[in-house]
């Protein structure tokens, strides 16, 4: 069985600013691709799972969140890096209900299952309650972190 990281977006992989849609306000956070290219080296797949409600609440399109996942893979795979998938929910709450939508595990269990992925040997690296919560749900073990701030400090916590 392989073993997986999965990571948040906003505040995890790129700098948490609200509602991030637009390819200008998209920033990589520093030491990101770093981390990324040992963890892989470890042999972990990599893997992203975001809320993006923002489509749901008519604030931005799902093909502005498209544009900005394919260009943060060119910009991993430059670096010798490969996402094995982005998993992202277009629902929010307060608009329709659904069960891909972090708290919910789905997501996690999804990429469980198609990538034959142990999740006693997998983590999920977040910036909110939910993505942790998500993350115990699908029995992978969760590392919560500050928003923005480098993985660099919680490699210790990855075996």
């Amino acid at each position: 069985m392989n073993k997986a990281i999965f990571l948040d977006r906003d505040g995890v992989i790129n700098q948490e600013q609200g509602y991030t849609y637009r390819l200008e306000d998209f920033v990589i956070l520093p030491d990101l691709i770093e981390v990324l290219q040992l963890l892989q080296q470890k042999g972990y797949l990599l893997m992203v799972v975001s809320n993006q409600s923002g489509i749901a609440k008519n604030l931005y399109k799902q093909s502005d969140v498209e544009v900005l996942h394919a260009y943060l893979v060119e910009e991993l795979k430059k670096n010798n890096i490969t996402l094995s998938e982005i998993y992202y929910c277009v629902h929010h709450p307060d608009v329709t209900n659904c069960i891909c939508r972090k708290p919910d595990s789905l997501f996690i269990e999804k990429g469980l299952a198609r990538f034959d992925i142990d999740p006693s040997r997998s983590y999920f690296i977040g910036d909110k309650e939910r993505d942790t919560e998500a993350a115990a749900k699908a029995g992978v073990k969760g590392i919560l972190i500050e928003a923005n701030i480098s993985l660099k400090t919680i490699l210790n916590q990855i075996e």
